[in-house]
This record gives C-alpha cells, sequence and structure tokens, in this order.
C-alpha cells in the first residue's frame, strides 16, 4: 500500500499519523507538503491529520481547504482513493465540500481531550471492514470545535445511505445524533474527530485504530 500524510502549517498529527499507518500496515507514508501540486502515482490512502491548520484562522480547516495540493486530494478522491481526514482533517474535508455538514464549537465551548468509547454504525466501508464483529470500540478525541452539525434532511440521508460509521456512546461535544465520523456517497472518503493515530497500539490505552488503517490496506 502506498501511503500520504498531507503537512499543513499549524498540523501537529502529522507524525503522530505517518507512524500509526506504517505500524498498523507497514507501509511507509510519504509526508506531503500542503504546497504541492502533485502526489505519488499510485497513491492508496491520504490522509489529512489534526492539528490546527494555519491556525484555525476564518474557521478551522477553512484555509486549509484552499491549499495547493487539495486539487490533488480531490482528484485523487473522484478517482476512488481512500481519503481520510482526523479530527481538524475532517474539518478541512468539510470545509472543501468533500463532505457534507460542518464542525462547531464544543457544546459546552470547552476543549476535550480523553478517550472515547464509540460504535462502529457501519463495519462494511473499506475503512471498517477490518472490525468484523466488533462493534465498540476505544479512540481518544481533542478538539474544541468537534461539534458535527448538518440539517435534518442531510443527517436523514447519511442514517439512510450507511454514511455514518462511528458514534459517539457518550457524547462529549454535542454533536447531532452523536455522529463521530462519516463517509462519502462514494464511500472512500472518511472523515471523524476521534485519533485513530493516538490508538494504534495497546500502550497508547486501545490498538482499535489500528484496524482502520488495516481496512484500508486489505482493500487496496
Amino acid at each position: 500500500m502506498k501511503a500520504a500524510v498531507v503537512v499543513f502549517p499549524g498540523s501537529n498529527c502529522d507524525r503522530d499519523c505517518a507512524v500509526a499507518v506504517e505500524r498498523s500496515t507497514g507501509a511507509k507514508p510519504k509526508m506531503v507538503w500542503h504546497a504541492e501540486t502533485e502526489l505519488e502515482k499510485g497513491v492508496d490512502l491520504i490522509v489529512l491529520p489534526g492539528g490546527f491548520s494555519y491556525g484555525d484562522y476564518l474557521r478551522c480547516g477553512a484555509m486549509a481547504s484552499q491549499s495547493p495540493v487539495m486539487r490533488e486530494v480531490k482528484a485523487a478522491a473522484d478517482r476512488g482513493v481512500a481519503v481520510v481526514g482526523i479530527c481538524n482533517g475532517f474539518q478541512v474535508l468539510c470545509e472543501a465540500g468533500m463532505l457534507p455538514g460542518a464542525l462547531l464549537r464544543n457544546e459546552k465551548l470547552k476543549y476535550i481531550c480523553k478517550q472515547v468509547a464509540l460504535d462502529v454504525v457501519n463495519a462494511q466501508t473499506r475503512f471498517t471492514a477490518a472490525y468484523a464483529g466488533k462493534r465498540q470500540v476505544m479512540m481518544t478525541v481533542g478538539n474544541g470545535e468537534g461539534n458535527y452539525f448538518a440539517d435534518e434532511a442531510t443527517l436523514d440521508r447519511l442514517e439512510g445511505q450507511g454514511q455514518v460509521v462511528f458514534r459517539y456512546r457518550d457524547n462529549p461535544n454535542g454533536s447531532m445524533r452523536a455522529i463521530a465520523g462519516i463517509v462519502s456517497e462514494r464511500g472512500n472518503v472518511l472523515g471523524m474527530m476521534p485519533h485513530p493515530d493516538r490508538a494504534f497500539e495497546e500502550e497508547l490505552g486501545s490498538s482499535d485504530g489500528a484496524v482502520l488503517f488495516q481496512s484500508v490496506a486489505a482493500s487496496a
């Protein structure tokens, strides 16, 4: 599997993601600076990491969504390449129009950093197939604007089409319908607020995040 991790000014989980992918799958990701205009040919997975791209000016992910590399990320997604946006990466995907909805300030207006339990709502996606019969997983959140919002019609569509992939068991930030992660209609773009890159080895408190990357590798 060939993987790439995009690095924006202000990213702080890019190396975490690279290590998580490599230790989970054996694939050593290429680090791609946001100003690049090309991605490696034959890439199977593109990761948009967490952090505070461009200092979260304007809106979280808004400026990063206009970076030159995002044109290539969109083109790759249109070809069916797997794209994962984690935390700030999820915000970037929404701002870029690659996923519906938006991430708002947390319900209690506080930064939240803790381990969370998630339900695997759809285990038949490219990102979750390796979870097999496991329906509850543990990962970590670390965000101040992780409150997922969309209008009711969009939420109904996401639910009806199986696009809700992860749901919080104890909604920490007020996300509508406790949504923690969604996929695109095509199923190859995933956005999620919890960090699989902080849960890929038992020493970190959970290895459930590794299974997500292994799912993508198995489908590559």
